[in-house]
């Protein structure tokens, strides 16, 4: 099955969070999802907490992977690091405000997981798209285009 995959470098600037949340929104929207659909707003807030966790946790640069099956099957989003350090799920008291974020990922992904790279480690999830979920082409099937995915 062929797989689209785009990707996002990352600075250590916690303002990057915002840029990567803009950036998926853009490549989902470009390729025609529609942006209120379950499965893109779950992937929004999932690359929010992933890229803030990637960002303040380490202090350094990260890259951001976006990968569309071109049909059925999930989208995976994974977020590579410098820092070998193992992500840790916490369970924030109730008035924290932080500390949610492996918590949320585990809570609205149908899987997820991490594994060593290198030096560091790649955290990765994966969302199931609904049958009327699939990204429509011109010709009104459902498959995603690589040149759109990966306009900037």
């Amino acid at each position: 099955m062929q797989v689209l995959q785009v990707e996002l470098a990352v600075t250590a600037d916690p303002a990057q969070v915002g840029r990567a949340r803009q950036w998926v929104r853009a490549r989902l929207l470009a390729a025609g999802a529609d942006p209120r659909a379950g499965y893109a707003e779950t992937l929004v807030l999932v690359v929010s907490e992933l890229v803030t966790n990637a960002v303040v946790h380490t202090g350094r640069p990260a890259v951001l992977r976006l990968a569309v099956p071109a049909g059925p099957g999930p989208v995976r989003v994974e977020v590579a690091d410098a820092s070998g350090a193992a992500p840790q799920p916490r369970h924030a008291a109730g008035d924290a405000t932080n500390g949610r974020g492996l918590e949320l990922v585990e809570l609205l992904c149908d899987r997820w997981g991490w594994c060593p790279q290198g030096a560091g480690k790649l955290v990765w999830c994966e969302v199931e798209r609904g049958p009327g979920e699939l990204l429509p082409t011109a010709d009104g099937s459902s498959t995603a285009d690589p040149e759109v995915l990966a306009a900037p």
